[in-house]
């Protein structure tokens, strides 16, 4: 097949990791597709334009899936996870303010990107299910909206008009506690709200048999309907990257990466459960609802 006279051409938009570098930097070959890829150093800036439906392949945050299609945004998951981890460490406070705790939490101030965000969602569904925490008890301070037009925040949130980064406002007491990441929660001064959070993660996993999902893949509906070997081939592609990884295996045993139904269905259900517990999507969807004939059949 001449590749450029009749392969089928699909804008796509994914980030680098081990599992998909292979793909974006070309070394996994299609006769079938050409994949045009997108700038992607940032992902996340591109998530309203995926949700929109401005690729035909995209990674996208596993939360803002659940939003857009609950929304009827014609969206369908591919059984892929580009990354996941356990996060009971991402919610912090400042140890000079005293000692806090989940169950402390009532009438507090928790800063948070924005409210749907997939980070946050999952700890507060770790506060809620895990501790008991009445989440319409703590008040939330949000700095932007979330990539779904048509969700809007519970009462208990607010905009931040303090024009600080998250960390400054936990470090200057503007927030009690804070749903922070990466070098923010290396800061002298920042602790982890809930004690030993690796610990609390392998807990969490013996308890409820799934990983907290961070990114996945989709791709528009009416290509999967229209060309389900489309798809497929998109699959075997994203498999065979992930197969040419290098990443050594978690020091837990716990793949963070994991690819097809099988293994990522009872992720996929617990993610939307927590989704419509908190109400961050506009109705409850069940596991058939996340995937197709033809998606739910890679494995």
């Amino acid at each position: 097949m001449s590749t450029t006279q009749e392969a089928l051409k699909l804008n796509v938009m994914l980030g680098d990791y081990p599992n998909t570098v292979a793909l974006t930097q070309g070394k996994i070959r299609s006769d079938r597709l050409q994949l045009n890829f997108a700038e992607a150093r940032v992902p996340h800036d591109h998530f309203k334009h995926v949700v929109k439906g401005d690729f035909d392949v995209a990674e996208l945050a596993i939360m803002t899936y659940l939003q857009a299609l609950s929304w009827g945004r014609p969206l369908v998951a591919l059984p892929v996870v580009l990354h996941g981890r356990f996060q009971h460490a991402q919610i912090a406070y400042n140890a000079d303010r005293g000692t806090l705790a989940p169950a402390d939490l009532y009438g507090k101030r928790v800063g948070v990107r924005t409210y749907p965000q997939t980070t946050p969602t999952w700890v507060r569904g770790i506060l809620q299910n895990d501790y008991g925490v009445d989440l319409s008890k703590i008040h939330f301070i949000t700095f932007d909206d979330g990539h779904v037009p048509e969700y809007r925040d519970p009462p208990n949130c607010q905009r931040s008009a303090s024009g600080k980064k998250l960390l400054q406002m936990l470090l200057d007491g503007d927030v009690d506690a804070a749903v922070l990441s990466g070098e923010d929660l290396k800061h002298p001064k920042v602790k982890p709200l809930i004690s030993d959070p690796a610990a609390a993660g392998k807990a969490w996993h013996a308890k409820y048999g799934a990983l907290m999902v961070n990114h996945i893949m989709v791709v528009k509906s009416g290509l999967s309907k229209s060309d389900p070997a489309a798809v497929r081939e998109i699959y075997r592609m994203v498999k065979e990257s992930r197969q040419a990884s290098t990443e050594p295996a978690p020091k837990d045993g716990i793949d963070k990466r994991p690819i097809g139904y099988s293994a990522n269905k009872r992720n996929f259900e617990v993610a939307a459960q927590y989704a419509w517990r908190q109400r961050i999507t506009a109705k409850e969807l069940k596991l058939d609802d996340l995937f197709d004939a033809t998606t739910r059949a890679l494995d």
